[in-house]
């Protein structure tokens, strides 16, 4: 045995791990992280500029994405998953708001239980980064912040349309307190629901610049009421939310993705540290027995590079910033991290106490074994970007279609012969 297939083979990414409070013991720590992928079924199939279809669902091609990366004890993140029609942010996404809704995610969960994996729901409000035109209602915010860069556009043009929309063209409005309340019961709905259906646990998206990052970012939310003001204040929304939900599924079953850091969607706050501090703070104390707390890298960004992301960083004072002070603040709170974890730099990262397991996202994109990969040292096969997020035409390829190492193997056999 080579020194790394020692490595890999006694990492402590293959070793178990307690979640859920002890409820949920997986059987290795390389974990799906959230995919936005855009292939849900549309609810109306004729869709028009006059009726446009503003509903999806999951389908077949969506059971069999998630069936085909299920491993026994392997835990799966959901794509985010509306809880409202309000709160959808791209056409193909589906949420879980209907009865059809609900049972093709049923259909999913029994197919990643019947190959012994686990898999929590993520929840997600897009906020004020949609458009009317997506949602048939004005985009939402904790104030009427008009997008900070006025010609940026929303990623599909509407239906009957080739042009992209400005953002700025259709402001959000402010929401009022009954809107929060009425959100807050829309999320806990879904959880309720999600739960009932299977899912192993319930996942809130709290970054990312999407609706509980707008009301964390100081730049979003202009409130002077008791949701904003001050960074105590701008973590009043995702503290209430989180207890209302954790008093519907129970805080065991309840996790939340943080990005403290990030900068998608315009999210430009500042006093960063004290906002996040707090808030996490505050997390362990009312809800201590939360399943597990995510976290997205600090250098990691969706949109720009290490290099241009150290550059607001230092502009922040937080040139050496990591997610150490959070770790220690949740303490024994199973803490994972998410953002650009690969073949190359994913030993050795557990043994040092800092994380407890490891997302990852765009390589499962094109790698349904990417944990026997891993585990193995078989290289990874590289993702397309350019299908990451549909509709699609077809949108089973560069979704489903995706060999695994040993069916590419006998391929290329055959191929040879």
């Amino acid at each position: 045995m080579t020194g790394d297939q020692l490595l890999r083979e006694q990492s402590k990414l293959f070793q178990p791990l307690a979640i859920a409070n002890g409820k949920i013991k997986l059987s290795h720590r390389v974990v799906h992280a959230p995919l936005t992928r855009n292939r849900g079924e549309p609810l109306n199939r004729i869709s028009t500029p006059e009726n446009p279809n503003r509903i999806w669902y999951p389908g077949q091609l969506i059971v069999e994405y998630y069936r085909q990366r299920a491993t026994p004890g392997g835990l799966i993140i959901s794509e985010g998953i509306p809880p409202s029609l309000e709160s959808n942010g791209m056409p193909g996404v589906p949420g879980l708001f209907t009865k059809k809704q609900a049972a093709g995610w049923k259909a999913v969960v029994e197919a990643v239980h019947a190959k012994g994996g686990y898999i929590y729901c993520q929840l997600w409000h897009a906020g004020r980064a949609t458009i009317p035109q997506m949602t048939g209602s004005p985009a939402v915010c904790p104030s009427a912040s008009v997008w900070d860069s006025p010609t940026e556009c929303y990623s599909h043009p509407p239906v009957g349309s080739t042009e992209p929309v400005r953002y700025a063209d259709h402001p959000p409005i402010g929401m009022s307190v009954p809107h929060i309340k009425q959100t807050i019961r829309d999320y806990c709905e879904a959880a309720k629901t999600a739960m009932e259906i299977g899912f192993d646990g319930v996942e809130i998206h709290g970054g990312n610049g999407y609706l509980p990052e707008q009301f964390l970012s100081s730049n979003i939310n202009k409130r002077t009421d008791a949701y904003g003001g001050s960074p105590e204040k701008r973590c009043q929304f995702v503290l209430e939310l989180m207890n209302e939900l954790a008093q519907t599924v129970g805080e065991e079953n309840l996790a939340i993705r943080l990005s403290p850091f990030g900068l998608f969607n315009q999210a430009r706050g500042e006093q960063r540290m004290e906002t996040w501090t707090f808030l996490c703070a505050s997390l362990k104390q009312a809800l201590p027995n939360l399943s597990y707390v995510s976290f997205i890298e600090p250098r990691y960004e969706q949109i720009f590079s290490v290099a241009e992301k150290d550059t607001f960083l230092q502009s922040w004072g937080l040139s050496d910033v990591d997610l150490s002070s959070f770790r220690k603040i949740f303490g024994s709170t199973p803490f994972f991290s998410a953002g650009g974890w690969d073949q190359t730099n994913s030993w050795n990262v557990l043994e040092s106490g800092r994380y407890d397991a490891l997302l990852y996202g765009r390589y499962f994109t094109s790698n349904p074994d990417l944990v026997e990969r891993l585990y193995k040292g078989i290289p990874f096969t590289p993702y397309d970007r350019s299908r990451f997020y549909g509709p699609f035409e077809d949108n089973s390829v560069c979704y489903v279609d995706y060999k695994p190492a040993h069916e590419q193997e006998e391929a290329e056999i055959r191929g040879r012969l």
